[in-house]
């Protein structure tokens, strides 16, 4: 599988919304969306999002989008009932998330029956091929590449840090980035793991976690 073309591979890219790793172990999922990709693009047909109720009440912090109120979140389905949903969803899938190591560690302790076959992170191929640049969020990325009008027109109910919206961009992201390698062929998964993977059982360092807020807030 690794050596056929990045476009024919079993992507889905993947977003959570959480509390927040200040929370350590009393972490939850607030929001996950899961979105294929058919061809290197977003196959909205396809696409699945929800709110999850996290079993607690959770005060409102800079991070958390205004529109994941306690009310919201008292009426969504619990993480255990959409576990065999998100697994399905997951399995033997390629992930692809900006960020993702961030999203990886929360759902692995989480949904530790979720099984993907790789990672593969936006912000580290963005960062492969602009290895100076020190502002690298999706929003920004987003801008750059010209791709906000596209995100609106497949998810216009939604908006940046949803998880719906994040997952969407960066699934429009990658192809935008891997045009801008230097490589004048597109590359195989071997290759675009070899740029951007993940290591499946590392973890996202708190360092990079505690960039990411201050970068996206």
């Amino acid at each position: 599988m690794t050596r056929q073309p990045w476009t024919t591979a079993p992507l889905v890219a993947l977003d959570l919304e959480g509390t927040g790793g200040q929370d350590r172990d009393r972490e939850q999922i607030l929001e996950i969306a899961i979105v294929p990709l058919d061809g290197g693009f977003p196959d909205m047909t396809a696409a699945w999002d929800t709110t999850v109720n996290p079993g607690r009440m959770v005060a409102p912090r800079p991070w958390i989008a205004r529109e994941l109120t306690g009310d919201i979140l008292f009426t969504a389905p619990a993480l255990d009932d959409i576990r065999a949903e998100i697994v399905d969803r997951l399995d033997a899938r390629i992930i692809v998330g900006h960020n993702i190591g961030v999203d990886w560690r929360l759902l692995r302790r989480l949904v530790p029956e979720a099984q993907p076959s790789a990672l593969i992170d936006t912000a580290q191929l963005y960062r492969h091929g602009h290895p100076a640049s020190r502002r690298w969020n999706l929003v920004r990325l987003l801008e750059k590449y010209a791709l906000n009008a596209q995100v609106h027109q497949l998810v216009p109910a939604s908006r940046p840090h949803r998880a719906l919206w994040d997952a969407v961009g960066a699934a429009l992201l990658l192809p935008s980035l891997i045009e801008d390698l230097p490589s004048t062929t597109s590359p195989t998964m071997e290759e675009l793991t070899r740029l951007a993977g993940v290591p499946l059982l590392g973890k996202a360092s708190r360092m990079a976690e505690v960039e990411q807020v201050a970068l996206d807030v």
